[in-house]
């Protein structure tokens, strides 16, 4: 289905497109429109699943869903992996009752605003990571490492979605009240000491959950 791109990151107070993918945890497909009136969502929209960071976030995602259902928010979980892989990745690293879904074509990441950044850009950076690290790295050799540390071995379909753009692609979660309206958001920004990498705050996000349930 296409979906338009927007030019900036949605923002709290805008209006979430209705995104339709195939779903990975299940057969058919997944609709935000399914939630609309139903129940607040969180949505991460991450990279593909040979992204050590992505996987964590999923996990995350996934460890996390408990306290939120309490608050009567569901959770998505969106990776660019090709749906065939993607399921057999979960069949392998279950996440319990946690939604995903696979969006190859990052259609879905600029329905939300999340934009492709140079390789130069990502590559000019270095990630220093005390403890996972042996030294800072550029973001290619930290993939392979960890990749590697963590026993993940790229597919030809993983490979299919890396090249699916010659561009890196940015990450974003959002929580989404039963009327389809953003409120709150998190999105990454490609740029040392800020948001690269990295997850949101379990107790802001949790904080933003409780208030969008009432």
């Amino acid at each position: 289905m296409s979906m338009s791109s927007v030019d900036r990151p949605l923002q709290p107070g805008d209006r979430a497109p209705n995104v339709v993918l195939n779903a990975i945890s299940r057969e058919g497909k997944i609709a935000l429109d399914d939630f609309r009136g139903r129940s607040p969502l969180l949505i991460g929209l991450f990279r593909g699943l040979h992204c050590p960071f992505c996987r964590r976030h999923v996990a995350s995602m996934a460890q996390l869903k408990p306290a939120l259902r309490e608050k009567g928010v569901e959770c998505l979980a969106v990776v660019n992996t090709p749906v065939e892989r993607a399921r057999l990745y979960f069949r392998y690293h279950p996440a319990p009752d946690l939604l995903a879904a696979s969006d190859p074509e990052r259609a879905s990441h600029r329905a939300f605003g999340l934009r492709e950044v140079g390789r130069d850009t990502i590559m000019a950076i270095r990630i220093d990571l005390p403890g996972e690290l042996p030294e800072p790295m550029d973001v290619m050799a930290m993939d392979e490492f960890l990749n590697k540390k963590e026993g993940y071995e790229i597919t030809e379909a993983d490979q299919q979605a890396m090249a699916a753009s010659s561009q890196g692609q940015l990450v974003g979660q959002f929580l989404i009240d039963r009327g389809g309206i953003v409120r709150w958001s998190f999105t990454e920004v490609l740029e040392e000491g800020l948001n690269t990498f990295k997850a949101p705050n379990r107790e802001e996000l949790l904080s933003a959950a409780s208030q969008v349930a009432h």
